[in-house]
């Protein structure tokens, strides 16, 4: 008997700022709490073989391998979780596959996706997702080299750039606009 293996696809269904309006983003965002149920349901409905959920107040994305492809059971399944109708989400959603999601991974993880370009942040929150997928048993071993090689890479990126001279987030880019448009800021506390 001859069996037919089929490659797995990298496959990423989310949403994030240049997407969706943050009204749209924080209907969709995971709790921490929600995560370990999340993960197993979306294995069992979506068919994947591995998925992570990497979920920000700026971003919520599955990122997932399958031999099977089908966005639509991810869209469907993301809409009926949190009780909205796919009508409302489906115009914000963007598909990654394969070779594309791999960069768009990276991208992420270096802060040039981000709503502040170079923001440190996210890394961070790339990783916790990531372990969070270990623990619960949905990482495997493609989504572990993946997000092995992506946080090498972001390092590397940090190390031999400029992009990682100045600590930038959301954060620090309000401070400092506030302490330019507000001339007592400085004798305030943050």
């Amino acid at each position: 008997m001859l069996l037919h293996w089929k490659p797995m696809n990298l496959q990423i269904v989310g949403i994030n700022h240049a997407s969706a309006p943050i009204e749209l983003r924080e209907k969709i965002a995971f709790s921490q709490d929600q995560l370990p149920l999340a993960l197993k349901e979306l294995v069992l409905v979506a068919d994947f073989a591995e998925v992570a959920i990497l979920s920000t107040c700026n971003r919520t994305e599955i990122i997932a391998t399958t031999r099977n492809v089908d966005e639509k059971k991810i869209i469907n399944w993301l809409a009926s979780y949190h009780g909205l109708p796919i009508s409302s989400l489906k115009p914000s959603i963007y598909i990654k596959l394969n070779q594309e999601a791999v960069h768009h991974v990276v991208r992420v993880a270096c802060g040039l996706d981000s709503m502040v370009i170079g923001e440190t942040q996210i890394l961070g929150q790339m990783k916790d997702a990531y372990a969070r997928a270990g623990l619960i048993g949905t990482l495997g071993s493609e989504l572990h080299r993946l997000s092995q090689n992506t946080f090498r890479i972001a390092k590397r990126v940090r190390s031999e750039t400029t992009i990682g001279e100045n600590s930038i987030s959301i954060a620090s880019t309000a401070v400092t606009l506030a302490e330019l448009l507000f001339s007592n800021l400085p004798t305030r506390k943050v």
